[in-house]
């Protein structure tokens, strides 16, 4: 599965798709996952690991395109006109239109695409809270950045909750590395709606 990632993503940036194609046919794809980036992959993986899952054994290839704006290419390469596997994504509030697009541009209604709020970080500290997501912050090892970032001035006036949001997206890697965690820390009644119609859905 992590080489018809591999090829897909070749293949959307203007590169051959026999690769694709030839991989396409050999595994058991069924449906892909569309997602933004890699955090939100991260916290897909994590879920599904948590429910005792493996999308890749159940034919699932969940993809991060590297950008919202990409959605068009990668569902006209991977929907009906395509490879014709089924369709299915996460995205933010703000990137909801380029998802509805990208749809329609497939040929395909637009089901499937759960929105996050405002993103899907943002879903996750709300289901935890502020208090337990500081504690997993101080768990990682990342307390003392912290509270270096909530002294500068710009995180003046927001609240709590856009402070952590912000901060997971300071440093390169590290809304990876929290997606995984976040998503460990979750009861498993307090996933956030988007995340877990997601992973119905597949």
């Amino acid at each position: 599965m992590e080489a018809f990632r591999a090829a897909v993503t070749a293949w959307a940036a203007g590169g051959p798709g026999d690769r694709a194609r030839e991989l396409a046919t050999r595994l058991p794809l069924r449906a892909v996952v569309l997602l933004e980036g890699p955090s939100d992959r991260a916290a897909v993986d994590a879920l599904a690991a948590r429910r005792g899952r493996d999308l890749a054994a159940e034919g699932v290839c969940v993809l991060s395109m590297g950008g919202a704006m990409s959605v068009g290419r990668f569902t006209s390469l991977l929907g009906p006109p395509g490879l014709g596997l089924r369709l299915t994504g996460l995205c933010d509030e703000a990137e909801h239109g380029f998802y509805t697009r990208g749809w329609e541009r497939a040929g395909v209604p637009p089901r499937g695409i759960f929105v996050c709020a405002a993103d899907l970080e943002d879903e996750l500290i709300r289901a935890l809270g502020v208090s337990r997501v500081r504690e997993l912050v101080g768990a990682e090892g990342d307390l003392r950045a912290l509270e270096t970032f909530l002294r500068q001035p710009a995180q003046r006036g927001r609240t709590p909750q856009q402070q952590l949001r912000r901060f997971l997206g300071t440093k390169k890697g590290r809304k990876i590395r929290y997606g995984h965690v976040l998503v460990q820390a979750l009861d498993p009644d307090r996933v956030p709606p988007p995340l877990a119609g997601l992973l119905a859905d597949v």
